[in-house]
């Protein structure tokens, strides 16, 4: 297996785990298991992170562009209108 593809899996897992772990926290009643769950998932926010700058130093990820300041706001309309 390439190295690009290893990380590509693991990139993959994290943010998998992440989804995972805000159902988790959202559910959780016990306030201990509770803040568990969130330093868990703090950790692996770093983690992805910091592979998903080495994935994107080496060319293995390439970001969607950047949104421009008008679709920024115009969506943030949007979500403002819709919770109102």
């Amino acid at each position: 297996m390439q190295e690009k593809d290893m990380v590509m899996d693991i990139l993959t897992g994290v943010k998998g785990s992440l989804g995972t772990y805000a159902k988790t926290i959202a559910e959780c009643n016990d306030p201990q298991l509770r803040q568990t769950f969130q330093q868990m998932r703090d950790g692996d926010e770093k983690f992805q992170y910091e592979l998903y700058k080495i994935a994107n130093q080496k060319g293995y990820y390439q970001p969607a562009p950047p949104a421009d300041q008008a679709q920024c706001l115009q969506l943030k309309n949007h979500i403002s209108s819709s919770v109102q």
